[in-house]
């Protein structure tokens, strides 16, 4: 994992382990519960949310133990000596339920499913939350860039944009949203992405002039020579110069991989880059765009203004998820010792869903997403014939007709991950499989379809039971 840590425990928020001992000393640690991670809305007023980070999770959850130095801190916090002890021998043991990693996902249905101890299910909450949904932000914007890209490699250079070492987990979603490389040396070796990188504006001032960097650079790099040519003009200068030093590579038997541009219009810049790279005899040499890119500004460079760029090299608007600063996803408990339980609120959207479930999709006679329906686990799909609105009930689907498939495996067992890691690259071939089934309407930037989501008539019966009874049982008396 990126920090050199070997106990996770304090990778927590306080009142978890407030929380905890209150558990511990109300004699409530056997306690069984269920907990439910989902998400309230898609990011970036899109259509569905691309689900990652479940790697990087269970790779906590497995270390999640709390060491001596852990202990003396909490000691000194005022947490008592038993509770200590409990901590100081902690492992989860519970399972966990989730969707693939790279699985296209909605808002409001369950994505992950912790089921354990109630003070096991409590500790881990945060950096649950912590984990995926970040990853689950980047690789949604990742992939929203891959979808307008037109096949043509983009990189993350997010790295000195990123906010702090968020950087590393960012890299990773990046790639399995679609990012092709990263500029990111240390998440390269940590998740065996491919790295990739040119030279910065610096290198080219380091020289008394623009021809001495990029013949330097060309003679250091032969084999990778991409040269940034903005740095002072780029239509009189760093062109021309590329061009130059293309010819003598041309000679000695070698060829100019690339020019970057990485400022001013670039639209403009790389039409004119494009002629006369072409006029000298260089086809071959690629255009790479770099500068404050997002999916928008390349569906406009590529769509509307049909800019001969080759590749991007995206930086702040990807790695931070720009326009949107989080996820917001939550993690609620749903059963306790076997009894269902629910968050009511005056706000119907924030109420939960109660017990424990199974997601199933429904795909149409296509084969492409049609519905998905939340069930109780207890029920059997091939008898379930119609779901819920979850806040309009009068309004139902018959989903008799439809193959239904479900969402959520077993990928902790008794504490044990049960799953095989898999590469980066490899969780985005099957985001890909699955991006392929989603009908296009859910794929527009501008005012997507909706994908309904609807329940069971049975856990909509349990919901309501259990939010009349909450009611009359937290009435004033």
């Amino acid at each position: 994992m990126p920090l050199s840590l070997n106990h996770w425990g304090l990778y927590t928020d306080f009142y978890e382990l407030t929380m905890a001992q209150g558990y511990f000393y109300c004699e409530k640690k056997e306690d069984t519960t269920t907990f439910n991670y989902f998400f309230r809305t898609n990011p970036f007023k899109g259509g569905f949310t691309v689900f990652a980070g479940l790697q990087d999770f269970l790779e906590i959850l497995s270390e999640y133990t709390f060491s001596e130095s852990d202990i003396q801190f909490l000691k000194s916090q005022g947490f008592r000596k038993e509770f200590l002890k409990y901590l100081s021998e902690f492992r989860f043991s519970g399972n966990v339920l989730s969707a693939r990693e790279g699985e296209i996902m909605f808002p409001n249905e369950p994505v992950l499913q912790v089921e354990g101890n109630v003070i096991e299910c409590q500790l881990i909450e945060s950096f649950l939350l912590n984990i995926l949904n970040f990853e689950s932000l980047i690789a949604t914007k990742a992939y929203r860039v891959k979808m307008v890209a037109e096949n043509k490699p983009f990189t993350d250079f997010g790295l000195r944009r990123a906010q702090g070492l968020g950087a590393l987990h960012a890299s990773r979603a990046a790639v399995i949203g679609g990012a092709s490389s990263t500029s990111n040396v240390l998440a390269g070796k940590l998740f065996n992405i491919p790295v990739s990188g040119t030279q910065a504006h610096s290198w080219i001032q380091s020289f008394e002039g623009e021809i001495e960097a990029f013949r330097a650079f060309a003679k250091i790099h032969p084999e990778n020579t991409v040269l940034l040519v903005d740095t002072f003009d780029t239509i009189h200068s760093g062109i021309p110069n590329a061009i130059l030093v293309a010819k003598e590579m041309e000679k000695r038997g070698l060829r100019l991989k690339a020019v970057r541009l990485d400022s001013g219009d670039l639209a403009y810049f790389s039409k004119k880059a494009r002629k006369m790279l072409d006029e000298a005899g260089l086809e071959y040499v690629k255009i790479i765009a770099s500068n404050q890119l997002n999916e928008h500004v390349i569906r406009s460079l590529l769509k509307d203004q049909n800019a001969p760029i080759d590749a991007f090299g995206i930086g702040t608007e990807m790695i931070t998820g720009k326009n949107d600063a989080a996820l917001d996803g939550v993690y609620k408990m749903t059963e306790i010792n076997g009894k269902p339980k629910m968050k009511l609120s005056e706000n119907i959207e924030k109420v939960t869903l109660p017990g424990k479930k199974q997601v199933y999709r429904c795909l149409d006679s296509s084969g492409m997403f049609y519905r998905d329906a939340i069930l109780l686990t207890d029920e059997k799909p091939e008898e379930v014939k119609t779901i819920c609105h979850p806040i309009y009930p009068e309004r139902r689907t018959s989903i008799n007709h439809l193959q239904m498939e479900p969402l959520l495996f077993t990928v902790v067992k008794k504490g044990q991950v049960v799953v095989e890691q898999k590469s980066p690259d490899k969780i985005h071939d099957y985001l890909q499989e699955r991006a392929a089934l989603l009908p296009d309407e859910h794929k527009r930037f501008i005012s997507p379809h909706i994908y309904k989501v609807g329940i069971s008539e049975k856990l909509m019966e349990v919901r309501q039971a259990l939010t009349q009874s909450i009611k009359e049982a937290n009435q004033a008396r």
